[in-house]
């Protein structure tokens, strides 16, 4: 059996899918979006076993994403959590047929708070449908299931229709990097959010020497400081240059190359700076891969060093 090609088939049929969703998207998307972003409370989501998971997954990303949201299940809505849902607030129902029998049981319940509901659905004149103020087509041509049977097209859609409406309100509320990183204060996202320049430079201690040293203190000076790298300053602690292992590799290869020789002479005369301590460690990061160096200078406005930030550092602590 030729699992690679299941495996691509699975693919292209879901890829075929999300693209034809992607040509039938209607005005009623725009009406659902503009209804969720005029919304006082929360966006209520609920849905039952594979739509419940795709409603949870949904939830969890209109949250972090500055859309206050929140799941809940149908089950748990019919004993008490009906609570939950506010005047103010909206519900975004899920089912793929329109006729799940713990939904249906709760949509009259709903109506009566007098608040949108939105449906996500195949059918519009499904029960879903019928008592939905707006429904979003969930269509699709086959499942990626070889019997046409288990969820697989369906809930890809479901959820890609999801992120689509996330990405909407996202845009609209012009939700940026700093706001996402408030959600997302700890893990991989928060080091890549929220960790700044400032809380990783190194700021005492650093290897900093004039432009008259001679190379062999400035090496001892390298050795000393443990960055490969000395900075080459004035009287008045501004950046006039950097010395690295490197630079010193590449002078000793010079027929005129003595020790005795001033390091600015060899160094890297104009280096790579920043001058926004505030800067996300990620995108200093991506600075320094881009510039091919090791070591970047932190300066302020007058050129005057604060600190520096090595790539080893931030390989270290997690950034990415």
């Amino acid at each position: 059996m030729n699992y690679k090609q299941i495996a691509q088939e699975t693919l292209n049929i879901e890829a075929q899918t999300l693209l034809q969703a992607s040509l039938n998207i209607t005005d009623v998307f725009d009406k659902a979006v503009k209804i969720i972003l005029a919304c006082q409370g929360k966006l209520v989501i609920t849905g039952v076993g594979k739509s419940g998971l795709i409603g949870a997954k949904m939830a969890a990303t209109f949250a972090s994403t500055g859309t206050p949201s929140f799941f809940l299940h149908p089950t748990e809505a019919l004993h008490g959590d009906l609570g939950m849902i506010g005047k103010n607030d909206i519900v975004l129902a899920i089912s793929y047929s329109g006729e799940s029998e713990e939904l249906s049981q709760i949509l009259p319940h709903i109506k009566r708070f007098d608040i949108p509901l939105i449906g996500m659905t195949r059918d519009d004149s499904s029960t879903l449908g019928k008592y939905s103020d707006l429904v979003i087509d969930v269509v699709v041509e086959k499942e990626a299931c070889p019997l046409n049977i288990a969820p697989t097209s369906s809930t890809t859609l479901t959820l890609a229709l999801g992120d689509a409406l996330a990405v909407c309100l996202m845009k609209a509320r012009e939700f940026k990097k700093s706001d996402f990183a408030s959600f997302h204060p700890g893990g991989a996202l928060g080091k890549q959010l929220f960790v700044k320049v400032s809380d990783l430079m190194r700021t005492k201690d650093l290897p900093i020497v004039s432009k008259n040293t001679k190379v062999k203190d400035a090496i001892l000076k390298i050795s000393e400081g443990r960055l490969g790298t000395v900075l080459v300053a004035d009287e008045n602690n501004k950046l006039l240059a950097l010395l690295s292992d490197g630079d010193i590799r590449r002078a000793l290869l010079r027929d005129n190359f003595s020790l005795e020789d001033e390091v600015f002479e060899y160094a890297t005369k104009n280096p790579q700076t920043c001058e926004d301590s505030n800067m996300l460690a990620s995108e200093a990061l991506i600075m320094i891969e881009e510039k091919k160096i090791q070591l970047l200078v932190v300066t302020n406005k007058e050129n005057k060093i604060k600190g520096v930030l090595h790539i080893h550092t931030l390989i270290e602590k997690g950034i990415s």
